[in-house]
């Protein structure tokens, strides 16, 4: 294979791909009708391709969301965030995988994954595209640094005497989560050697939370589910954010989609603000007055009979003792200050959050690359010539539910068609 490329993308996962295929077909008959003489080549360290695609959405890879905005991520620009989801959206990013074979559909959550279930459908249509249109796919090739010469790049790799030579270059790297996938941020030392700048903080999202001392009573509750309000707030109880979803009790602390999307805020308000606090709305429709009615209104039932009408009996019953109150108890029993202090908890309840699950158990990755140095016309590097980035490398994460692999999809298809276009020209 030649060490001389057109293109060269490093990085093998859902930008890198998109990006490579959709270059390669923009690139694949020149205007005369004859084949491109221009070569596109991915590059990865990895050993198996494709391996956070693989695990994603618990093994079935959730595609997209059915309805994608830039509301939906954190991180830069949400102006440039918006400009790259609108040149290719979710109808866009559906007609594409089924141009693939892959139908996708919608599950009530509004996710969409493919009808066969399987992650390893998206990986090995796109696989099978990018060989169809004759992307070389080079592996384990991990670049460990990168020269500028002239206007071009020269890549070398890591334990050997070999480089790769490249006209234009991509970086598709992804971020710091799920390290055994491969993606362990060496990609941030390659885009600084080349000018850019990274945002101060770079920190795990989408990400379990484990609680600390006084909140050591949900551990005993591992395997119970619920439906509940989580708020993260300032340590002057400014409310920051607020996701109403499902929440996992574990061994180590709390899971599911609504602290998974919680995290990364608290983490962001703990970087200047060490006691923003996590709290859990147990009745989230309810305000602390409508459910201090509620329970005066109980009379000889016990608060407990009532919260078992909607949890599970062992979560009731540590709700209430974790107020102070027998849970058997009557209601009408119970002191203005004990049914106050209830209705507290379960309206707002603060917990004692210790820390996150790290890299290793996060899905995404929070800062990055600063979006004010990218183009979002184009993925093109406002500080480096010939240079584009794309996907998690880039100070833009989503929430859960299929919206990170669309900023995957979007990116990579804006950057494969302007390299296209830069190389036509």
């Amino acid at each position: 294979m030649p060490s001389h490329s057109d293109i060269v993308v490093v990085g093998s996962g859902a930008a890198g791909l998109m990006t490579a295929i959709t270059a390669a077909r923009a690139l694949k008959h020149t205007s005369t009708g004859a084949a491109s003489p221009h070569t596109v080549v991915v590059l990865d360290g990895a050993r198996t391709i494709g391996a956070k695609i693989l695990v994603s959405g618990g093994g079935r890879c959730n595609v997209t969301h059915h309805h994608v905005d830039d509301h939906q991520y954190a991180g830069g620009s949400p102006h440039a965030i918006r400009k790259v989801l609108r040149q290719f959206d979710v109808s866009a990013t559906v007609r594409f995988f089924r141009e693939l074979g892959v139908e996708l559909k919608r599950e009530d959550t509004g996710k969409l994954f493919p009808i066969t279930d399987n992650a390893r459908t998206v990986l090995n249509a796109l696989l099978a595209e990018a060989r169809r249109l004759g992307v070389d796919i080079v592996h384990p090739w991990r670049v460990t640094t990168i020269e500028r010469i002239g206007q071009n790049f020269v890549l070398h790799r890591a334990d050997a005497d070999e480089r790769w030579h490249a006209r234009r270059l991509v970086l598709a790297t992804g971020g710091m989560a799920l390290p055994k996938t491969g993606s362990d941020g060496a990609g941030y030392a390659l885009a600084r050697s080349l000018g850019h700048s990274l945002t101060q903080h770079i920190f795990p999202a989408l990400v379990p939370l484990v609680v600390g001392e006084k909140s050591r009573w949900i551990t005993d509750l591992a395997g119970i589910s619920a439906r509940v309000g989580v708020e993260v707030r300032s340590s002057t109880a400014r409310r920051i954010v607020r996701f109403h979803d499902d929440i996992l009790f574990t061994h180590f602390g709390l899971s599911g989609p609504a602290i998974m999307d919680a995290s990364r805020h608290l983490t962001d308000a703990r970087h200047t603000d060490r006691n923003a606090v996590l709290s859990i709305a147990w009745l989230p429709n309810l305000t602390f007055e409508q459910v201090d009615q509620a329970l005066l209104a109980l009379g000889p039932r016990s608060p407990a009979a009532w919260l078992r009408e909607q949890f599970p009996d062992r979560l009731a019953r540590a709700l209430c003792l974790g107020a102070g109150i027998n849970p058997a108890a009557p209601a009408h029993r119970l002191t203005k200050e004990a049914r106050r202090s209830l209705a507290h908890n379960l309206t707002a309840m603060p917990i004692d959050i210790a820390r996150d699950r790290g890299f290793a158990h996060a899905e995404v990755t929070a800062g990055g690359v600063t979006l004010s140095e990218i183009d979002p016309n184009s993925m093109h590097s406002r500080v480096c010539d010939n240079l584009y980035l794309v996907g998690e490398l880039l100070d833009v994460d989503g929430r859960i539910g299929g919206f990170n692999f669309q900023w995957a999809w979007s990116s990579g298809f804006v950057a494969g068609s302007a390299l296209a276009r830069d190389l036509r020209a």
